[in-house]
Formats: structure tokens, C-alpha cells, sequence
């Protein structure tokens, strides 16, 4: 394991109470294309996919050891941990949404809409009526390095929920690459990353009954490349990945500071005990820092 100095930009004063270690550990590196972390608090450990070299990794807190989780992963993309401590994994390769369960067994919840096969889902999330939601760009079709090259059968890339009943559904439709999702804190509104645009942004909507979404207005835009993966804090900032590492922003809008990676960032999440350590994954590595604001606490 080594460090670099951390480095937090302030680009408005509501940044400067966001503050850290003074040095992010690196806690492992020597992969293809890093993504998905996810933190189970009882294990004290993180999983993260390597998505070219379709396997899943785990990082053991209590040892620092790295070990291989899944292998292969059907190149696994973005996970996220349900309420009940389970592991719920976007699978490029198979086209499809599982869920792992506690004796190890595989349930998929989702792996096509109407009779027609999804592209590749990429990040997910979980809402408090138990549905799931998860975007589904292209990325695991387009070639056969992050999946198997194919032809879209549903041709276009979409924002979907599975409902606890099984059921899938548009949310969204009129994305170019869905990518990064998050729910704010009291799940009104929901943050969907849309890395193929120029420049690429964040967009804001507004949660109704049974996951109706209304409005869709442009959050946010990038700097710095493709915004990837989403995440909200204690504070109701948003937090996107972006090239040049985390880029906060206000509960209006305004990019108010940066944590700068030297790694293109596709991913992180906030963990630890107390929610106050970010993991991030970038480029070939995976980075970790302890910082003075927690991840959203979702309703249970």
C-alpha cells in the first residue's frame, strides 16, 4: 500500500468545511479498468469489479489484503449492498441484474424488458419500497472488451426500475449513456449521470408514487470528462466522478470544490464505520481517504 497527498481544491467557501486525511492511501492497483465499489459494514470489506479482466476483487479492512471475490464475473460492472446485506451486481456479460444472496446463490432481477434482452447494466441503486434501479448504456455490447460485442435489441439506452414484484419499467428514455444514479437523502429526487454528452451532466429529478419521475432539468455539468459514477452525502451535497478525480457540488447546482485523483475516477462510495471513508476506484487502482462528511443515510 502506498499514499499520495491528498488534494482538495475549494471553489467556493462552502467547500472549505469538507476536509480529510492528508494522505489517500492507494489500496491496490494493477488492473485493467476499475469500477463498482461497495462496502459491506459487517464484513469490513469492499468489493470492486476489474471489469476487462472479468473478475471481482475484494479488499479485506481487517488484513489490507486484496483477493479475488468473483472470477469470472460476467464482467460485473457496478454493485451497490441492499438493505438486508446483500450484493446486487450489474452484469455486462450476461446483460442482466443479479442479486447475490447470503448462502451464495444467484437471483437475477432483471435481464430484459418486454421480451427484448437489455444492453449491459452498468451502476445501481436501491430505493426503501425494495425496487431496484439501475442504468443500462451500451458499453458492455459496443466491443468485446468489457463484454461480448452485439447488437442492441431494445435500441436504446435507457434508466430502468425493477419493481419487487419482479416487474421492469422505463423510468427514463431520453438519455444518450445513462450511467451514475444516486437518490437524495429522502429519495424525492433522483441524480442520473450522462456521460455521453457534451459536456457531459448530471441531471436532477423529481421521485413520485411508484417511481413515477418527473422533470429532468440539467444539474450539473463536467469540466473534465465524462461524469461516471453518483453519490449524495450527509449534507445533501453531490459528489460525481469525473477525470480529474470527485467533483462536489451544492444542493443548487454549483460546483463548489474537487478532490483531485491522479487516475481518470469511474466510481466510489462512501463507507467505514461511521460512513466517512471514501473508496474510489480509478483508471487501474483503488483509492481510500477518511473525510468530515458521511454518506446519505437512506430511510430502511
Amino acid at each position: 500500500m502506498d499514499q499520495i497527498k491528498t488534494d482538495f481544491e475549494v471553489l467556493d467557501e462552502r467547500f472549505t468545511r469538507v476536509n480529510g486525511d492528508e494522505w489517500t492511501q492507494r489500496l491496490h492497483t494493477g488492473c485493467r479498468w476499475t469500477e463498482g465499489p461497495a462496502y459491506f459494514p459487517a464484513g469490513r470489506y469492499l468489493v470492486f469489479s476489474d471489469i476487462p479482466n472479468d473478475r471481482t476483487l475484494r479488499w479485506d479492512e481487517t488484513t489490507g489484503r486484496v483477493g479475488v471475490f468473483r472470477q469470472p464475473s460476467n464482467y460485473a460492472n457496478g454493485h451497490t449492498v441492499d438493505r438486508r446485506g446483500r450484493l446486487i451486481s450489474c452484469e455486462q456479460g450476461t446483460r442482466r441484474v443479479t442479486r447475490t444472496e447470503h448462502d451464495g446463490s444467484i437471483t437475477v432481477l432483471a435481464s430484459e424488458y418486454r421480451g427484448k434482452r437489455l444492453n449491459s447494466p452498468n451502476d445501481v441503486v436501491e430505493h426503501s419500497d425494495g425496487s431496484i434501479w439501475f442504468t443500462d448504456p451500451s458499453y458492455g455490447i459496443d466491443s468485446d472488451y468489457e463484454g461480448y460485442r452485439a447488437e442492441s435489441e431494445i435500441g436504446a439506452c435507457h434508466v430502468y426500475r425493477a419493481a419487487p414484484d419482479g416487474s421492469v419499467e422505463i423510468v427514463a428514455d431520453d438519455f444518450s449513456r445513462p450511467n451514475g444514479l444516486a437518490f437524495s437523502a429522502d429519495e424525492s429526487r433522483l441524480y442520473i449521470a450522462d456521460t455521453r454528452q457534451t459536456p457531459s451532466h448530471l441531471r436532477v429529478f423529481s421521485v413520485g408514487p411508484e417511481g413515477k419521475l418527473t422533470g429532468g432539468d440539467i444539474f450539473a455539468t463536467s469540466d473534465s470528462g465524462g461524469f461516471d459514477g453518483v453519490r449524495v452525502d450527509s449534507e445533501g451535497q453531490v459528489w460525481a466522478a469525473a477525470h480529474d478525480g470527485l467533483h462536489c457540488f451544492a444542493s443548487d447546482g454549483t460546483r463548489i470544490g474537487k478532490l483531485r485523483i491522479p487516475e481518470i475516477c469511474s466510481n466510489f462510495t462512501f463507507g467505514g464505520a461511521r460512513g466517512n471513508e471514501l473508496f474510489i476506484t480509478a483508471s487501474s487502482s483503488v483509492y481510500t481517504l477518511r473525510v468530515t462528511v458521511n454518506g446519505a443515510r437512506y430511510p430502511r
